[in-house]
């Protein structure tokens, strides 16, 4: 039990807590799940649902007993309304409040394994530079986004068309003008917010308040979030990643305070996204990254890193790609140190700025408190990132909260680009690790030398959206070994500028030529 539960179980009244069970799922065996998967023909949306059903199936069996316990002591004080209680599946934990006499008896639970606190959570953006000079409505791409080379991608016809982004955060302000056509429950005339928004905040303070049925964002966080990975008004301002996008949204945090549990609770509706009252989840409609630009530090309710780790491993192994924020605790080494940036399953993004350079307050690797050491995994840009805010209006920001959604809005661009991607995330992750612009350091965190990449200062480098889709191996039927090959338009991509293409065990580069055709040389060319 946790120091903080031991504290408060001497006091009177309730307490809000966390049973984790024994019994929990092996993601590992849902990594190998999926890769039989793909031999039998299994889609991503096929491979999803199998992994949810087991997921609940095995909640279901393994809380029966506590489930009753919980309903047969709420029957005695039916006015009281407690306990209350919440049962979980991706995590097989139940989130429980109730007296701390409860919470003791409950605790020898011989299916209990550990409870713990589930205390409010604040994430944090560090200083923010002066911005004053920035107006209010810029005209045209960010340069952030063209220094990664992202507009380049759109001249090809890849926008993210195709593929959903997942958000979880402050919430979001679903019909500013940036954000409103990309957003899943819009269809050009009429709203529909189910399985496209969840509310895991259910009492809350703020203006939001608690459980609400649309789209609410009290901090701007994550309306600037979700700007980054999709936004564009149409008109003068071009400030996402994937315009061609569709986004579905979680509140995790009520005015900037989250717990363990309502991350969890985000994460579970991801993959399995449910109507307005929670209720007939659909793994279907799951998106196929989840950006996460927060983190969960230990003296705030992630003592025991364990909850959110099988969390984010049931996640990724169901195929969705978890996307975090490394945190701005730099610059010294080893100061990724909270949930989920540690984690292996994670990939996690430290913050350059457009020249390049580190930025100050991103936190560097290598992880010293569990988890992966070898983080963070990549870059992106961080500093004076301009996006959207609430009240339709635009602000620029710093923090690798900023830089997460750049990676989110990449990984649709790439699923836009080759939709066999969706759901591989191994492939993804190598894809942008391996076209990023490499990035040296003096710095010397964990004995980083001064030419090795990856490190633990930039990961493997800062994101290149550009030379990450050219880098998309393609398979093309017909294509010869010798002298030229012509191909359709619209064969690989959309409009086909340049494609990287394997023939006869060796790389060939194709040009289009502007006229519906694209040239390739075989072998000898």
């Amino acid at each position: 039990m946790d120091d903080s539960l031991l504290e408060s179980s001497s006091k009177p009244g309730s307490i809000e807590f966390l049973l984790f069970l024994r019994e929990q799922a092996d993601s590992s065996d849902f990594s190998d799940r999926k890769k039989e998967g793909r031999q039998s023909g299994l889609s991503r949306i096929e491979r999803g649902a199998a992994a949810v059903a087991r997921l609940q199936k095995l909640a279901t069996v393994s809380q029966a007993s506590l489930v009753d316990a919980l309903t047969r002591v709420r029957s005695l004080a039916p006015k009281s309304g407690l306990p209350e209680f919440r049962s979980f599946w991706v995590a097989n934990m139940i989130w429980v409040r109730g007296s701390t006499t409860l919470m003791r008896e409950l605790a020898h639970d011989p299916a209990v394994a550990r409870v713990m606190a589930n205390p409010r959570v604040q994430f944090s953006l560090p200083p923010q530079p002066s911005i004053d000079h920035l107006p209010s409505g810029i005209a045209g791409i960010e340069s952030n986004l063209s220094l990664v080379g992202a507009p380049q991608v759109w001249s090809m016809g890849i926008t993210g068309q195709g593929a959903v982004i997942g958000g979880q955060d402050t919430g979001y302000e679903w019909d500013h003008p940036a954000l409103k056509n990309q957003y899943r429950g819009w269809d050009g005339s009429t709203a529909d917010h189910a399985y496209n928004w969840h509310d895991a905040i259910h009492s809350g303070g703020g203006s939001c308040g608690a459980n609400s049925i649309t789209p609410c964002d009290d901090e701007d966080h994550g309306t600037h979030t979700m700007g980054i990975m999709v936004g564009d008004d149409g008109v003068s301002n071009q400030i996402g990643m994937a315009p061609g996008a569709r986004w579905i949204g979680c509140r995790n945090m009520d005015v900037g305070f989250g717990t363990p549990a309502t991350y969890t609770e985000c994460f579970q509706w991801f993959m399995a996204p449910t109507d307005e009252n929670g209720l007939n989840p659909d793994a279907s409609k799951a998106p196929h990254v989840i950006n996460n630009s927060w983190s969960c530090p230990d003296f705030e309710g992630c003592v025991d890193p364990l909850i959110l780790e099988t969390v984010v491993n049931n996640v990724r192994s169901s195929g969705i790609f978890v996307a975090v924020s490394a945190a701005n605790d730099g610059p010294s080494c080893s100061s990724i140190v909270d949930p989920p940036a540690i984690y292996e399953g994670s990939f996690t993004v430290g913050a350059t700025n457009n020249s390049d350079v580190i930025a100050n307050f991103s936190s560097r690797g290598p992880v010293t408190v569990g988890g992966d050491p070898a983080k963070p995994d990549i870059s992106a840009p961080g500093v004076s990132i301009r996006s959207s805010v609430r009240g339709g209006a635009y602000k620029a920001l710093s923090g690798t909260s900023m830089s997460g959604p750049h990676v989110a809005g990449l990984v649709a661009l790439l699923i836009s680009a080759s939709p066999e991607l969706a759901g591989d995330v191994d492939s993804l992750e190598s894809i942008i690790e391996a076209s990023a612009l490499p990035l040296t350091t003096s710095e010397g965190c964990g004995g980083d030398g001064p030419a090795d990449i990856p490190n633990h200062t930039f990961g493997h480098g800062r994101i290149d959206a550009l030379a990450a889709v050219l880098s998309i191996p393609v398979s093309v039927p017909g294509l010869s070994s010798a002298g030229l090959v012509v191909l359709a338009a619209g064969l690989l991509f959309p409009a086909l500028h340049f494609a990287r293409i394997p023939a006869v065990g060796s790389p060939r580069s194709g040009a289009s030529r502007g006229s519906g055709s694209c040239v390739v040389p075989g072998s000898g060319q």
